[in-house]
């Protein structure tokens, strides 16, 4: 199925999309996608090269010419594998629905797309980078900025609506323990309940007033990962949880301090109503027990970042990450993709055919503004 576009006698190759989709690339088994990509896209007049991240993954990196534009996505998916459909959305528009359809396949088929009409139109100096690995820490990214010079320009491919990201959040993972005492439920004065320690700590940590971001807004967290195991009639003598924070410019450093000096004996934050900027201490309460009995440890995160725009683009902040913060190898960066996160990661993930479209004339147009048409 072929469904024709804005150039003359080009069609996007539908069928070519529907095929990728129907490999199955959550993160850590991507490779079998990236063999496919490599037969699909070797060709004369191109260079293609896969580069190991050392997990049992590869990054693929396809050029025409040596490249000063590079169009980059990812290759690996969320969990669990949807396998895709074409169906009519519920505004009458043609839809491919399925796992990565938007977030990030799609972003690897209209920018192969639009790489093939550059190639059509004489053009060279581009290449499409497609990484492993972003949804589980972008490893494939931090991988490739080791083993690559990069180039002038990164054009990172997430679901923005087609608009250029003004900017994006940062991010910072954080495992947060606390040690109880197990003891019989029906007597809870002898023991001391783990979980009542991380509803404590959840209760302060949503007392701290995060500062509002002009650009970004406002600072969000989630404990996406929570494990007590514990017969109910128990104390839980342990709780384990992951803390996930959206930072901004104005919140970065803050969030740090403030996990940093929240645990241990050592724990000089104190919770109460007032939060100086830095994080570093809250006047209110002495240190609770529960801080005396937590351990935090950093898993890493990205910063907040900055990125280019061109005249012409709609322009939005995003509140997700992607591997553009990684990607140190390049020297300025766009962050530009059809569909929308708020259906990435979820059962009905989707992406509208015309979205597509614009994507691939957005990516041409890209390349042809910052090399003159060269």
């Amino acid at each position: 199925m072929r469904h024709c576009v804005f150039f003359a006698l080009f069609c996007m190759d539908i069928d070519f999309f529907l095929k990728i989709l129907n490999i199955d690339s959550t993160s850590g088994t991507e490779k079998t996608l990236a063999d496919v990509l490599v037969s699909e896209m070797s060709a004369p007049g191109r260079s293609v090269q896969t580069f190991d991240v050392g997990d049992g993954t590869v990054n693929v990196l396809v050029s025409w010419g040596t490249p000063e534009v590079v169009f980059c996505t990812h290759l690996d998916t969320v969990p669990p594998y949807i396998s895709p459909s074409a169906s009519v959305g519920q505004d009458g528009d043609d839809i491919v629905c399925g796992r990565g359809s938007c977030d990030a396949k799609g972003q690897i088929f209209a920018m192969y797309e639009a790489c093939k009409i550059l190639e059509a139109k004489g053009h060279d100096g581009f290449g499409l980078l497609l990484l492993a690995g972003e949804e589980t820490g972008s490893f494939g990214a931090k991988s490739f900025r080791e083993q690559h010079p990069g180039a002038e320009w990164v054009i990172v491919g997430e679901p923005t609506d087609n608009c250029m990201a003004s900017a994006s959040k940062g991010t910072k993972a954080f495992e947060v323990s606390f040690e109880g005492k197990a003891f019989h439920s029906g007597y809870p004065q002898y023991g001391v309940s783990a979980v009542e320690m991380f509803n404590d700590f959840m209760n302060a940590l949503r007392s701290i007033g995060f500062p509002h971001d002009e650009v970004l807004g406002d600072t969000t967290w989630n404990v996406g990962k929570l494990v007590s195991d514990n017969p109910q009639n128990i104390l839980s003598d342990r709780l384990t949880c992951r803390v996930y924070f959206r930072t901004t410019f104005e919140s970065d450093e803050m969030v740090v301090n403030v996990m940093k000096n929240m645990a241990g004996k050592d724990a000089r934050l104190r919770f109460g109503r007032r939060v100086v900027q830095d994080g570093s201490d809250i006047v209110g309460k002495d240190v609770a027990m529960w801080q005396k009995m937590m351990s935090v440890k950093a898993l890493g995160g990205d910063s907040p970042t900055r990125y280019e725009t061109l005249p012409g683009f709609p322009v939005k902040p995003v509140a997700f990450g992607s591997d553009a913060p990684q990607l140190t190898n390049f020297r300025r960066k766009i962050l530009c993709g059809p569909g929308s996160i708020l259906v990435a990661h979820r059962p009905e993930e989707h992406i509208r055919i015309a979205d597509l479209e614009k994507a691939v004339e957005n990516y041409v147009n890209m390349y042809e503004m910052l090399t003159g048409g060269r």
